[in-house]
């Protein structure tokens, strides 16, 4: 329908992670973990959720707690529930509880099972209400 449309604007999952838009999960010291989860595909999450989730970026993380120990919840979680969900779901909603340094706290999450920037199947997780 818009094959012959001018593109106004295009910004790409990639540099969504140049920006610090996206955190890309199998970069860095996380890639292990993401593949030991067992996820084939890219997985990324928003800055925001990994914020809250995970570590806070720029931040410290309570005592007690490792970026490893709570992203491997968050995969774990999205893994078990990728499991239940009926074939052909693209998404998926899931919460993960959170230690502050206080007391616990859910963190709503969902996860899009979407085309990356050539058309790959990728996995962004962003906090609910995020898009």
């Amino acid at each position: 329908m818009f094959e012959e449309a001018d593109l106004i604007h295009r910004y790409t999952r990639k540099q969504a992670i140049e920006d610090g838009v996206l955190v890309d999960l199998l970069q860095g010291e996380t890639a292990p973990l993401v593949k030991e989860a067992g996820f084939r595909l890219h997985v990324a999450m928003t800055a925001t959720a990994f914020s809250e989730a995970v570590a806070p970026i720029g931040g410290e993380l309570p005592p007690g707690q490792d970026l490893k120990g709570r992203l491997w919840d968050v995969l774990m979680v999205l893994r078990t529930r990728i499991r239940a969900a009926p074939d052909g779901e693209d998404r998926l909603h899931f919460k993960v509880s959170v230690w502050d340094g206080e007391k616990r706290r859910e963190v709503p999450l969902w996860a899009l099972c979407g085309p990356g920037d050539e058309g790959e199947p990728v996995i962004t997780i962003m906090l609910e209400g995020e898009d």
